[in-house]
């Protein structure tokens, strides 16, 4: 095994002179572009007259404008769309309907598999609507629907540069198909939206995909280097009207009830737990929220993983409650999971197990160009579990400069093991522009946090920068962050700690006007780690190349340098062990994944190569087969098999899971998971019936059985009924 020894000062000068290199080799030539008129939409009336049917055949349709001409982001930039797109809006007192007309010279190639509600509706037809109530060029509401009437929401986070998926609001939307293609209307409720009550126009955006042609289509600024969230290069809807909120208050009592066994040998408990909700809105910009006995039995369970490095995974976010008003609490530009200052899943979880939530409160909105969030929760003690009744609070606020730049402030209190004396503080500033050059995008970026607690002591600072130059035919960004050696916010996730770590990274996509090849697209995207001295640690350098083709199919190769020096030995699967030592080696990756527009999709990965002081190959598929709209079978497995000084080992991972649609409003999945490190079968069943816009019913049982002595034993089942309403008064 080769060993690598660098001296500190070589390597920082090494970090610099390739912090250069990408950001001033293969620099390309800039055409400053002229501005284009920002495209505008009146809303029209009639909103109450509207019947939700997914054919825009009422009076008020007929009268309301509709938007201009549709052009392509893809395949041809520019390009007229190939088939219309028309887009109306109708604002009433309470609501605002959207209706949408896809044509379609050809129905029977539109495609469109899922049904469910959230379902990932990039790789079929859609229409998503972009939403900017704040027209601050920042934030936002994201709403799709695809031809079968599946709806997906999300809000805009970071500015635009990508969305949270996971947050849900109430809204309804129908769909039908003719002979002429398909149309969809979609009625938001106002109190779903948050909104500056002065404004008279809002940023609004639409973007449709057709599948069949890998063809994307855009109102307004049909350019690939923009992304749709980008509100800042939004449309107009005008003539907003002042709209009605009434007392602002949503009332959401619910009711869980069930059983079973909770752990190996133990007896059947039952449990009945009514829990409340309520948001006031504090007019149409803020909204306060307050919860007492949080229940989240309708969570899905986390995707098992494995893990072959030194340093702790990240699992996301799915509750409810910390997921409303999640973009205020972004804290700087993503950092590939670094450093999180504010991670709400330290909060009512523990080790992984559950412990109560007595009561919180939440307040969030936007008071001219301010943004603000804050949020105090209480928890309780658990049986098992080290952990005491105790009291976090964050706090957020960020100021807006100039178009598309802000400056903010985090802070945080408390811990979620009752330890005295907790803090976190820290700032970030941003500056954005999507009119670098004329009309590229670029961003720079810092930010620093410190952090307290009773008997901590030593470097408790963590800080980082960043240049961005994320664009379609160029993508080159340099990263540099330090996490101090005594770093430990006990409100956030910070995986490793005493390092730093520098990531400059470059990559082009070329284009093709014809032939069977889309678009390839090449890049190197190292990361760097050093100890605090200027010591190397580890390197992860891939180096890719991927190979888009016309028929929606992808091949990708990835050559990756990599190294580690671990200074304690550390335990890679059970009974084998990594001892301290200077590693590095090289793995090769071939990927394929066939083109979503089908049936039948799969995705297969193959990586290869030395390993630490070994060998290592790895395998991983997924298959997803909709044979029509109502089912959907989904197969995902992982396995590694490595061969180590200290041993071999072998690890499997396997999931697979059975989604039965009924409707948007209807649906019961199943999903199974297995992995031989805990030799645990989980199966998590959730049945969800919206029976209501603003009443859901919850059916979930969990089963687990893991084996032991070729056996296997129950390790735990739980039932679990849950029912919510929410009153809108």
């Amino acid at each position: 095994m080769t060993r690598l020894t660098v001296k500190g000062a070589g390597v920082r000068g090494l970090m610099w002179r390739a912090a250069i290199a990408v950001l001033t080799i293969g620099t390309p030539t800039f055409v400053v572009a002229q501005e284009v008129a920002t495209p505008a939409l009146r809303t029209g009336s009639g909103a109450e007259t509207i019947r939700l049917d997914g054919i825009l055949d009422e009076a008020a349709w007929s009268a309301a404008e509709t938007t201009g001409a549709f052009a392509q982001t893809d395949p041809s930039e520019g390009a007229p769309a190939t088939f219309p797109t028309t887009v109306r809006v109708l604002a009433g007192r309470k609501t605002l309907v959207i209706g949408i007309m896809c044509s379609d010279a050809d129905p029977t190639g539109i495609v469109s598999f899922n049904v469910r509600r959230d379902a990932p509706l990039g790789q079929e037809d859609h229409v998503r609507i972009v939403l900017g109530p704040f027209q601050d060029g920042r934030s936002g509401y994201v709403f799709a629907v695809n031809p079968n009437g599946a709806r997906y929401d999300g809000v805009v986070n970071a500015s635009g540069e990508n969305e949270n998926a996971e947050w849900d609001a109430i809204w309804e939307a129908e769909t039908a198909r003719g002979n002429d293609g398909w149309s969809a209307e979609i009625r938001i409720p106002i109190d779903s939206l948050s909104f500056r009550p002065e404004l008279r126009a809002w940023h609004l955006n639409v973007e449709r995909r057709v599948q069949r042609l890998q063809e994307v289509d855009r109102w307004a600024s049909p350019v690939r280097q923009y992304r749709l969230t980008q509100t800042s290069r939004a449309g107009l809807l005008t003539e907003i009207p002042d709209f009605a909120l009434g007392r602002g208050l949503s009332v959401r009592p619910s009711i869980t009830t069930g059983g079973g066994v909770p752990t190996r040998a133990a007896s059947v408990e039952g449990e009945f737990r009514p829990s409340l909700d309520v948001t006031q809105r504090l007019g149409s910009n803020v909204t306060a929220s307050f919860t007492s006995f949080t229940d989240f039995a309708e969570t899905e369970v986390d995707t098992r993983q494995t893990n072959l490095t030194r340093f702790p995974l990240l699992f996301p976010e799915k509750r409810t409650f910390f997921l409303e008003g999640v973009d205020m609490f972004q804290f700087g530009p993503p950092v590939n999971n670094d450093m999180i200052p504010y991670f709400s899943r330290r909060i009512g979880l523990v080790g992984g197990r559950e412990v109560p939530i007595l009561v919180g409160g939440k307040v969030n909105g936007r008071v001219s160009s301010t943004n603000f969030a804050g949020v105090v929760v209480t928890t309780d003690e658990e049986p098992g579990v080290v952990a005491e009744r105790t009291t976090m609070a964050v706090a957020r606020v960020k100021q807006n400069l100039w178009r598309e730049s802000y400056i903010g402030f985090l802070a945080t209190v408390g811990d979620p093991l009752g330890r005295s004396g907790s803090w976190l503080s820290g700032m970030d500033f941003t500056y954005s522009t999507t009119s670098f050059l004329g009309n590229k995008n670029f961003s720079v970026s810092a930010w620093a946090v410190a952090t307290g607690r009773a008997g901590l002591r030593g470097d408790t600072t963590a800080y980082a920068a960043k240049i961005d130059y994320p664009n379609d035919k160029w993508d080159m960004r340099l990263w540099y962050r330090r996490i101090g050696a005594d770093f430990d916010p006990s409100i956030g996730f910070v995986p490793r700690r005493a390092m730093q770590r520098w990531n400059p990274a470059i990559s082009n996509r070329t284009r093709f006007s014809s032939g069977p090849v889309q678009d390839v697209s090449h890049g190197v995207n190292p990361y760097f780690t050093l100890d605090l001295d200027g010591r190397w640690e580890s390197l992860d350098s891939p180096i890719q190349s991927v190979w888009r083709f016309r028929s929606g199919d992808r091949v990708q190769a990835v050559i990756t340098p990599a190294g580690d020096r671990p200074a304690q030995p550390f335990q890679i699967s059970p009974g084998v062990i990594v001892p301290p030592g200077s590693y590095t080696w090289l793995r090769r990756n071939l990927g394929f994944t066939t083109a979503q527009k089908r049936r039948l999709y799969t995705s297969v990965g193959w990586t290869t190569g030395s390993f630490y002081d070994g060998e290592l190959t790895q395998w991983d598929l997924t298959v997803v087969w909709n044979p029509t709209a109502l089912y959907t079978v989904e197969l995902n497995a992982e396995r590694n098999e490595g061969d180590l000084t200290g041993g071999p080992f072998t690890q499997n991972v396997l999931g697979t899971r059975l989604r039965i649609n009924v409707s948007p409003d209807l649906s019961i999945a199943t999903y199974a998971q297995y992995d031989t490190e805990s030799k645990l079968v989980g199966i998590n069943s959730r049945l969800r019936w919206t029976f209501l816009p603003v009443a859901d019913l919850f059916v979930v049982y969990n089963h687990n059985v893991r084996s032991t002595l070729d056996r296997w034993a129950l390790e735990s089942n739980q039932l679990l009924i849950k029912v919510q309403y929410a009153w809108r008064m």
